[in-house]
């Protein structure tokens, strides 16, 4: 197929146009698979039923290589004048303004935003209307360089036990990058500096218990060889890695939702899965068990004061 060609999709009751879906937007190499524009939509059409849930309602942040991921890469915040009217727009606060956000709330915008070169789609921890209330918490779990994914597995385990003990439901998440999320709903009440102070308390209690392993220092340099638990995220305007999304690296990982009997999965490691084979995955359904609304933390806050005071 020439290099100029456009190709027309149909998605759901949508027709999408995808130019140049020959471009190589992953080159290939002796360990990584190459992969085209053609490839991307394909592949976010594969997992639209499972991602758009975990999207609709949400600003996005969009991470665009238009010439591949070798190429120039551009944050994408402010939704371009020329995106088809019937992708819905959110206009939320800034220090000095708004920002136009994308949503996307059906299978068509994925597509769309695959064939404008939008590779790794970040999301938003609140939805429109209550962009200041998140109903998501995030522990991002960020190994030092060389430590391994054993670490990783490691504090994942302490953490699901301490989150157990608070009583708040949890789910993982590969990153496709380095490490792992540990996803928690939250009810909505709280905003985001509660939040993320109640994040920061639970993952200080946690270093305090194993310092030579944790730490929550912002700094590379204070981290040394410990794993660096992450709760920055968990900020007004700040986004994390959507569930499915695929990341800008050689051979197309996915940022993969899991079981929480998947972390004792020897062959598990934050690049397990890419969009040859994350579709597989999404259809096992890995985060069924967190339906329904999320929990309040006032009765988690009274249970890790009692724990941070004991």
């Amino acid at each position: 197929m020439s290099g100029d060609a456009v190709r027309k999709v149909r998605v759901g009751r949508r027709s999408v146009e995808v130019h140049r879906p020959d471009k190589v937007l992953f080159p290939g190499g002796a360990e990584a698979k190459q992969y085209t524009k053609g490839d991307l939509v394909a592949y976010y059409r594969s997992v639209a039923a499972f991602m758009v849930p975990q999207l609709r309602g949400r600003p996005l942040m969009l991470e665009r290589h238009p010439d591949g991921i070798d190429g120039p890469r551009f944050m994408q915040k402010n939704t371009p004048e020329h995106y088809p009217e019937w992708i819905p727009r959110a206009e939320v606060a800034k220090e000095d303004g708004t920002v136009r956000h994308t949503v996307c709330d059906e299978s068509a915008t994925l597509a769309y935003l695959a064939d404008q070169a939008c590779v790794t789609l970040h999301r938003w921890l609140s939805r429109v209307g209550r962009v200041d209330r998140p109903d998501l918490m995030v522990f991002d779990l960020d190994p030092a360089e060389g430590s391994g994914f054993a670490a990783v597995r490691e504090a994942a385990e302490w953490l699901g036990e301490l989150l157990d003990q608070l009583r708040l439901p949890s789910a993982l998440m590969t990153t496709g990058s380095r490490g792992l999320h540990v996803v928690v709903p939250v009810d909505g009440h709280d905003d985001f500096d509660e939040v993320r102070g109640f994040a920061r308390e639970a993952a200080e209690l946690l270093v305090a218990e194993h310092p030579d392993r944790l730490t929550t220092a912002a700094r590379k340099k204070d981290r040394g060889d410990r794993l660096y638990l992450d709760v920055q995220r968990n900020g007004y305007a700040q986004t994390a890695v959507a569930p499915f999304a695929v990341r800008a690296l050689p051979g197309a990982p996915v940022a993969t939702p899991i079981t929480w009997e998947q972390l004792h999965d020897p062959e598990l490691g934050p690049r397990r899965w890419t969009i040859a084979d994350a579709a597989e995955q999404a259809r096992a359904r890995p985060w069924s068990s967190l339906t329904g609304r999320g929990r309040a933390l006032g009765p988690a806050r009274r249970r890790l004061d009692a724990l941070r005071s004991a």
